[in-house]
């Protein structure tokens, strides 16, 4: 899963990138035309891995995991356009917008919804220069085709759409016009997740400049809104265990950022995550919702897949209930499921299979 990282100038989206991937890359260092976007892994935080780890103390520990694409702080002084950079996201599945809401250190006081409204901008503009160059070649083509003909209609629909200020993914579009606009890859249409980067006192109070306003906008869109103080949760990271525990317990904080973010960005992606666990490795994959049995199996190899006999299956609630795979045996919570079983969130899997 490739997850792009946008934003505006200083809006620190650098340190949520450094906190996302565990990267160190130098804050305020994307200045100049000549700049490149950067890309990095970013490990999907889940306890369910850390119990089962304990239980198993297995050789490996791999976490689910999250492409990160992060591109300069887009500006459209610096281009008269849509930004160049944001054909760096094109391809990506989602979008992650990062948002200062933190008073700058020169004293600029944040304009959460002002910058929000900004960036939305920039990428319906975007999006409608890709509508109008199409259409344009189009229209200047030597044949027009009733497939063309069809697609116009289209490109006009969606053009209405984005000048109305409302997303791509906010209109109904049947599966026939979805594989005519594939090949797009329309930003309005990729799922979106605000992060509003607070400091520590905003997040402690969950409250900053427009929050209302930008929760009312976000339920419009249908765009979730994650607070996080990232320069603060970077803090946390390198503190030990058992001081981040009790740092996270004072500020009241269960969840991390990067939690609450992947968490956001599977829902609407639509995904869900299965685990295996042993003692060579203990691991999380990530699949999408409504993924069977038998094709889950193809995530882990093919040939898995292609033998599948069957899948042993307990739920990772009832696992830990149990305490061991053989109490939960004992219990009756391990069950045998068929290639059509449909995978839910937190299945610890065993796959029967024979090549």
């Amino acid at each position: 899963m490739d997850v792009g990282l946008i934003g505006l100038p200083r809006s620190g989206k650098t340190t949520v990138f450094n906190l996302l991937t565990k990267s160190h890359a130098e804050v305020n260092q994307f200045g100049g035309v000549k700049a490149e976007s950067r890309q990095a892994l970013a490990p999907i935080p889940d306890q369910r891995l850390t119990w089962l780890s304990d239980h198993y103390h297995p050789k490996k520990l791999t976490p689910a995991a999250i492409s990160v694409v992060d591109v300069p702080g887009l500006s459209r002084s610096e281009s008269g356009g849509p930004n160049r950079f944001l054909n760096d996201v094109r391809l990506v599945d989602a979008l992650i917008l990062v948002v200062r809401g933190f008073s700058a250190d020169t004293g600029d006081k944040a304009n959460p919804l002002q910058d929000v409204e900004e960036m939305e901008l920039e990428l319906m503009l975007s999006d409608l220069d890709l509508l109008e160059k199409r259409k344009e070649r189009i229209r200047t083509g030597k044949k027009l085709t009733p497939e063309h003909q069809t697609e116009l209609a289209l490109i006009d629909r969606l053009t209405e759409t984005l000048e109305a200020n409302q997303r791509l993914n906010q209109i109904e579009l049947s599966e026939d016009e979805m594989r005519m606009i594939r090949g797009y890859q329309f930003l309005t249409l990729k799922p979106l997740v605000w992060v509003i980067n607070l400091d520590e006192d905003q997040f402690t109070r969950q409250d900053y400049e427009n929050q209302a306003e930008i929760e009312e906008l976000s339920s419009v869109k249908d765009v979730p809104v994650v607070p996080m103080a990232a320069r603060m949760e970077q803090e946390i990271e390198e503190l030990s265990d058992e001081d981040r525990d009790v740092f996270m317990k004072d500020l009241g904080i269960e969840d991390t950022g990067l939690s609450r973010v992947a968490t956001a960005i599977y829902q609407k992606l639509g995904l869900i995550s299965f685990l295996t666990a042993g003692d060579d490795e203990v691991r999380a994959w990530t699949i999408t919702a409504g993924t069977t049995a038998k094709k889950a199996a193809g995530k882990i190899h093919s040939d898995i897949e292609r033998g599948f006999i069957r899948a042993e299956i307990v739920a990772f609630e009832d696992l830990v209930k149990a305490g061991s795979m053989v109490k939960a045996r004992e219990l009756g919570s391990v069950r045998l499921e068929g290639k059509e079983y449909v995978m839910r969130d937190g299945d610890v899997v065993n796959f029967r299979f024979n090549v």
